[in-house]
C-alpha cells in the first residue's frame, strides 16, 4: 500500500481508496512518477507488451478515458481484460479508439 496523498496507491473499499484505482488519468500518474511502495511503469511500444501490462484507451480530444490489462503474451492477437464492461479475454481489436498509450508494469 502506498498511501501518499493524492498520488497514492490503496484500496480498503469502494469508499476507501485513492483515485488511481477507478481514474485513468490519476493511475497513470501513479504507474509512471511512483517513486514509493506499489507498482511502477514506464511507457512502452505495442510491440513491447506483455502479460499484466496496461493499455489506455484515449478519444480524438486527447482524454483517455479507459484501462485494460494485457492476459495474452505477445506473438498472439492482443487479448484484454477490463472491469467496466466486465470484459475477459477480448481481442483488443474490437474496442474503438483514437489513441492509445502501453505501460509496462515493472
Amino acid at each position: 500500500m502506498n498511501y501518499t496523498p493524492v498520488m497514492g496507491w490503496y484500496y480498503h473499499s469502494a469508499s476507501d481508496r485513492t483515485a488511481s484505482w477507478t481514474g485513468v488519468e490519476f493511475l497513470y500518474r501513479f504507474l509512471t512518477h511512483n517513486e514509493g511502495a506499489g507498482p511502477k511503469a514506464s511507457i512502452i511500444s505495442k510491440n513491447e507488451m506483455e502479460l499484466g501490462d496496461v493499455i489506455q484507451l484515449g478519444n480524438a480530444s486527447g482524454v483517455f478515458y479507459h484501462s485494460l490489462l494485457l492476459v495474452t503474451p505477445r506473438g498472439t492477437e492482443m487479448r484484454v481484460a477490463a472491469h467496466s464492461d466486465d470484459a475477459w479475454m477480448r481481442p483488443f481489436s474490437e474496442y474503438q479508439y483514437t489513441y492509445s498509450r502501453f505501460l509496462h508494469i515493472r
